[in-house]
């Protein structure tokens, strides 16, 4: 009877190593599950961002960030993996607390002494583990199918771990740029086409790392995306509705601005590196074309302390999106398209054209008022006869002074 005892502690042991072999095999095959989903892809998918853990549908949505699909290893498991893997360690924690609570009451007190040790030490190592585990949290929040903002913003708040900085900074920045992209317009309003514009936008910072996102390109991409939506949606924009298609639809049309957007500013991509060359090289040009053009207007700037850089950066950074109505956005950029590769060197006499539409007006401003006015330009009530106006004497300039740049040297 002495032996019974063992032979069901050896029975236990045996009945729990089948238990854990069939969890690790479980774990392992999922983990192989995941890791070739990932494997080999070089464009990260679609990116679906939301701002709370709402139950989402995943139909049709796949890829995680490129930055940790190559270090994707059994220590990045994604949510769902993690979960089985917290199952199996909770299963081993509770039958190992058990045997060994039958187990020391067997043991003599130097036992217990090596079990106060043992304790002391796993203590320790959780500690040290604080940091590792940290990483953990981020790297699942990043390589799930869904980011969650709310607990990106969450981590985030006591520090980013370096190398992952970069790829949270532009969610986190893209994810407060989203709402504010034309915020006249209630169609950009709407929960859906704000996610397709983080997924967008997301997509295009993390290929293009020498820039990474900028803001102001948020409002690059809205005439893209009411146009590309104009294919299957009728009517007034105020009155369009993305649950109105199938994901597919919506898949396509995001493709579509995402490698229009790509196109458009792969030849002016310093003006949207670090401090910006390419802009204040344009603001430059700006100023020396107006005191070619109306000297008064420019010795009036001047002289009330006003510097281009205050007013005509927005209006190279969103391609004078946020001063004209949108409805008028998308003739704009046929101009704007046609012109191809020129299209930076064009801008400049566009917004010449458009700054001198009130040069009477400026020339009475003191520089408070020219600086409110410059913001606040009343353009609310243009229509097509008002920007064809605008770029007409932006073609005649344009073709006046192109040609002869001694005009326009200092």
């Amino acid at each position: 009877m002495k032996n019974a005892p063992s032979s069901n502690v050896k029975e236990g042991a045996e009945d729990r190593g089948k238990d854990t072999a069939i969890a690790d095999s479980r774990f392992n095959q999922t983990l192989k599950s995941v890791q070739g989903l990932l494997k080999g892809r070089s464009f990260p998918g679609k990116v679906l961002l939301t701002r709370r853990p709402d139950p989402l549908n995943y139909s049709g949505i796949h890829g995680s960030p490129r930055e940790f699909e190559r270090s994707f290893s059994e220590n990045d498991v994604g949510p769902s993996e993690q979960g089985d893997h917290s199952i199996e360690e909770e299963f081993q924690r509770t039958n190992n607390t058990s045997m060994n609570a039958n187990l020391n009451k067997s043991k003599s007190s130097a036992s217990n002494m090596d079990n106060i040790s043992r304790d002391s030490q796993k203590t320790i190592t959780g500690a040290r583990a604080t940091d590792s585990a940290r990483v953990m949290k981020f790297k699942n929040a990043l390589a799930a199918q869904t980011v969650i903002l709310e607990k990106l913003r969450e981590l985030s708040w006591s520090g980013v771990p370096p190398y992952m900085r970069p790829t949270v900074w532009r969610l986190l920045l893209i994810a407060v740029d989203c709402p504010r992209t034309v915020p006249d317009v209630t169609f950009f309003q709407q929960e859906t086409v704000q996610k397709s514009l983080e997924r967008i936008l997301y997509t295009w910072a993390i290929r293009h790392p020498a820039s990474g996102y900028v803001q102001g390109i948020n409002d690059l991409v809205t005439p893209f995306l009411v146009v590309f939506l104009s294919e299957y949606l009728e009517g007034s924009i105020e009155n369009w509705s993305l649950l109105d298609l199938p994901q597919e639809k919506i898949t396509n049309v995001e493709a579509d601005c995402y490698w229009c957007l790509s196109k458009l500013l792969d030849g002016m991509q310093d003006h949207y590196t670090f401090a910006q060359p390419g802009i204040q090289r344009l603001v430059f040009k700006l100023k020396e074309l107006v005191r070619r053009i109306d000297e008064p207007v420019s010795r009036h700037i001047e002289e009330q302390g006003l510097e281009f850089l205050q007013f005509a950066f927005r209006w190279f950074n969103c391609l004078l999106i946020r001063e004209i109505p949108f409805h008028l956005v998308t003739r704009l950029w046929d101009t704007y398209l046609a012109e191809g590769d020129a299209l930076p060197e064009f801008l400049v006499y566009i917004s010449a054209s458009f700054l001198l539409t009130w040069s009477d007006k400026l020339q009475k401003l003191d520089f408070q008022e020219m600086v409110m006015f410059l913001q606040h330009l009343p353009t609310h009530n243009w229509t097509d006869q008002e920007l064809e106006m605008v770029l007409s004497r932006a073609f005649m300039w344009h073709t006046m002074f192109n040609s002869s740049p001694s005009h326009l040297a200092s």
